[in-house]
């Protein structure tokens, strides 16, 4: 069982925590002639792929390094501008390595924004009443499971698309949350998780489910 990330969305909808546990590192490095045939932009202090793609290059997709050379915003190391290097045509043949890019604080505040109104709407348009509202979402790369308790706080694990038995680790997890963030003397509702016991805990847990399944639960 391969568990890519865990996160805790408030009852007003806000990310109280979010913990990346193993996240797969995918890079592609390919090279090109002139002119390059993929459209790259300058947003969030990265450079991406806006259009184009090719031999497992997607679009969104951040550009790491140019002939080896790391890329920073969008400085090389050795200071040159990535755009002026790559527009120059006696620079080519160039190899270019692309990664996909890893969500900042920000956008997973974001993200979780948006999964709060969704899960509404899916409580709305069940044709059953009382819909438990979005409990398990699966895509081509991954499969997201979410179990809301009685206040409202949702419990949402991302994993690989073969996971079973997630609606056993997102209760222990919860679990957890009991003992050991709302126990404590320092901590207020709807405000961020800053608990070590629980960090640690929850590590515990995610490597023993990744080594032996649910059945150790």
């Amino acid at each position: 069982m391969v568990i890519y990330g865990v996160y805790i969305v408030s009852k007003s909808g806000g990310l109280i925590y979010n913990y990346d546990h193993n996240i797969p590192k995918v890079e592609t490095e390919k090279t090109f002639g002139y002119p390059l045939d993929i459209k790259l932009q300058y947003e969030n202090k990265k450079i991406v792929v806006a259009f184009g793609q090719r031999d497992g290059i997607n679009v969104g997709h951040v550009l790491l390094s140019v002939n080896g050379s790391p890329v920073n915003g969008r400085t090389m190391e050795d200071g040159r501008d990535v755009f002026d290097v790559i527009e120059a045509k006696e620079n080519y043949p160039l190899s270019l390595k692309f990664g996909r890019a890893r969500a900042t604080t920000n956008e997973k505040i974001v993200l979780a924004s948006m999964f709060y109104p969704l899960f509404a709407l899916a409580s709305q348009l069940s044709p059953v009443p009382k819909s438990s509202g979005i409990e398990s979402l699966t895509a081509d790369t991954f499969k997201l499971s979410c179990f809301q308790t009685l206040t409202g706080v949702k419990f949402i694990i991302v994993s690989a698309p073969s996971t079973q038995g997630a609606e056993l680790v997102l209760r222990r997890i919860y679990e957890l949350y009991s003992d050991y963030a709302l126990k404590s003397p320092f901590y207020s509702l709807e405000m961020p998780i800053r608990c070590e016991l629980f960090d640690t805990s929850l590590h515990t847990l995610l490597e023993l489910v990744e080594k032996s399944g649910t059945a150790s639960l």
